[in-house]
């Protein structure tokens, strides 16, 4: 009736943990870590490292906010990483989104780039213009003289007349 088989199923089937829930009248001064589902409407001020952020509309958060999927309703002022982004229109976000999927409602408020993953952190998007920028640095600059100006110019067209 009752085997090791059945026991080692059990021990081995993925148990989901309830969502971390942060109140309104909690404020935390810290760093945030988990692998799982965090509701925050109170105040944070400091990184949060999570699988997946609601953010309510009460919420305030200070810092920088590494995720799997942020669901946006207040305020947030620092950098987001997240693969998919969602700001409602009660968001207000201050700082740069780096995103795979990026949703804004109308009504959202938003200061600052919003970039892909895929693209370099380092701002340069593609390796074509990180050669450009390079051959750009390398070529000697040249000051204009007479001479080279007066060759850059386009002859005058000259009117026929009949």
């Amino acid at each position: 009736m009752f085997s090791k088989a059945d026991k080692n199923k059990a021990s081995n089937s993925v148990v989901r943990a309830a969502p971390s829930l942060i109140s309104t009248d909690l404020e935390i001064a810290g760093n945030l870590q988990t692998s799982g589902e965090v509701q925050l409407d109170g105040n944070v001020t400091g990184d949060i490292n999570c699988a997946k952020l609601v953010i309510g509309e009460k919420a305030v958060i200070t810092g920088h906010i590494d995720a799997d999927e942020v669901m946006i309703r207040g305020q947030v002022t620092g950098r987001i990483k997240a693969k998919n982004v969602h700001l409602a229109k009660t968001a207000r976000v201050v700082g740069d989104i780096w995103h795979d999927s990026l949703a804004i409602d109308a009504g959202a408020f938003l200061d600052g780039h919003c970039k892909r993953n895929d693209a370099k952190q380092d701002g340069v998007a593609n390796p074509a213009s990180a050669n450009l920028t390079a051959a750009v640095r390398k070529a000697p600059a040249q000051q204009p003289t007479q001479q080279n100006v007066a060759a850059s110019r386009p002859e005058p067209v000259q009117q026929k007349t009949a």
